[in-house]
């Protein structure tokens, strides 16, 4: 029995990767439990294992109390002085245990705490192995396909593929590889505690690094991801080395690398944008491959008013908004856009509204200074308040409190027509998210490879 002990520990410490030590002093527990379950739940049990031998020493210890309380580990002096003659009142009495007395139930007690805190001690060294990985890829063996939930054999733990973190659209068998991010662990959970994903933008991220070595080496950088699982996706890099092409290291010959991440995705399509520290730029090459004609920027309010020719507004909405979206989401800028037969309108619109200061008849020199000063229009010298008139060189307080109240007064009889919305401008911000037949239906238009999309973005084109 001894030797079966030592094997059993030995085996469990070997395939479980368990702390010896933990596995005796559990052992031990289980055993002093079983003991407590025939000679009181409050006995004072010792159970020693000599881990060099196997065996095994079961002990109760009774105190020597004048009066006795709990029988379950106490003696009276009489009873005690039968095991040993010179006992006295707060000596502590050993009386051996033979372990065959227990027989089954002690052996099934230890086995069951045994097992329990094996269970126990794998999760918690899954934990440990997993939680510094969130964010990494993670590579297994599909076991078993339950419910839409895919359970993978990871080298030293299971994981699970929620229905929700697998690229729609995709299948997958018993005995298939499979690659996927590590996206939490849950501690908690009674099943597979690594939850990972395949939708998720690091899985992409972290399959270019695997793909492109520049990447690895960290010449090139991923700035951002923007990816709607199954349809379409976004990355923008940057070369920290003049002399490396990061959209070209990215692409690979032919088209090899961002091909073969393609293949992985299930035919997922990719936008290689090259990143830039101009917004606007930035911007520009994320709307790929919708050429834009020009941008205006917002930074108070993070928006950009994006202008494109008419025939490119539907290439830069993409199907279902898909490529503005994935562009919000790439740049965090909130982009408004428009074509530029609408974009004319609304400036024509707005120049009807316009009241020129030359209509106020104040002089031809005072008129010229307050143009010069920037003030071109009846409504831009209402807003102006007095203190900064009479900083303009050439006019003085009478002059500036003459100029405003005339034109307060012009205003008051000659009111402004408010320009109308045309209606023709779209709005898409980083939180848009695409609705789930979207995603089934992927995005229809044809979008040219990825390089030359963002060389001709870099050009303008």
């Amino acid at each position: 029995m001894n030797n079966e002990i030592l094997d059993a520990l030995s085996q469990i410490t070997r395939e479980k990767s368990v702390d010896r030590a933990m596995l005796i002093e559990t052992l031990e527990t289980g055993l002093a439990s079983a003991v407590r379950k025939k000679h009181g739940l409050t006995a004072d049990v010792e159970v020693r294992f000599n881990d060099k031998s196997g065996q095994l020493e079961c002990a109760l210890r009774m105190t020597v109390v004048d009066t006795v309380e709990d029988p379950a580990f106490q003696w009276t002096v009489e009873k005690a002085r039968a095991h040993k003659s010179d006992a006295a009142v707060g000596d502590v009495i050993r009386i051996p245990l033979p372990i065959n007395e227990f027989g089954r139930n002690a052996i099934q007690t230890a086995k069951q705490v045994l097992i329990q805190r094996v269970r126990e001690a794998e999760r918690d060294r899954v934990f440990k192995e997993y939680s510094d990985k969130i964010g990494t890829l993670v590579r297994g063996v599909v076991q078993q396909v339950d419910r839409g939930n895919v359970i993978v054999k990871l080298d030293f733990s299971e994981g699970v593929l929620p229905a929700r973190e697998q690229i729609p659209r995709s299948y997958h068998r018993q005995g298939d590889y499979v690659r996927a991010v590590v996206l939490n662990v849950d501690k908690s959970a009674k099943g597979p505690q690594v939850i990972m994903s395949r939708t998720h933008p690091d899985f992409l991220k972290r399959l270019f690094e695997n793909e492109v070595p520049e990447i690895a080496d960290g010449i090139v950088e991923v700035k951002a991801v923007s990816r709607e699982a199954g349809a379409r996706s976004k990355i923008s890099v940057f070369s920290t080395d003049p002399r490396v092409d990061a959209v070209g290291s990215c692409v690979g010959l032919k088209g090899s690398r961002v091909q073969s991440i393609v293949r992985e995705l299930g035919g997922e399509r990719i936008d290689i944008v090259p990143w830039s520290a101009d917004p606007a730029v930035f911007v520009s090459r994320a709307l790929s491959p919708a050429r834009v004609m020009d941008v205006k920027v917002n930074e108070a309010e993070g928006r950009m008013n994006v202008i494109v020719a008419d025939d490119q507004l539907s290439l830069a909405i993409g199907k279902g908004g898909q490529n503005a979206r994935l562009a919000a989401r790439l740049t965090g800028w909130k982009i408004d856009l428009v074509s530029k037969s609408e974009e004319k309108k609304r400036h024509d619109l707005e120049r009807a509204s316009r009241i020129e200061v030359e209509q106020l008849e104040l002089g031809e020199a005072t008129t010229e200074k307050l143009i010069s000063a920037g003030i071109e229009t009846v409504q831009e010298l209402v807003a102006t308040p007095l203190e900064t008139l009479v900083q303009i060189p050439g006019i003085g307080e009478k002059t500036a409190e003459k100029v405003l109240a005339t034109a307060q007064e012009y205003l008051a009889a000659h009111p402004p027509v408010a320009p109308e919305t045309t209606g023709g401008e779209l709005e898409f911000t980083p939180e848009m998210t695409a609705d789930e037949d979207e995603l089934a239906a992927g995005d229809g238009t044809e979008a040219p490879a990825s390089r030359e999309a963002a060389e001709g973005a870099d050009r303008g084109e």
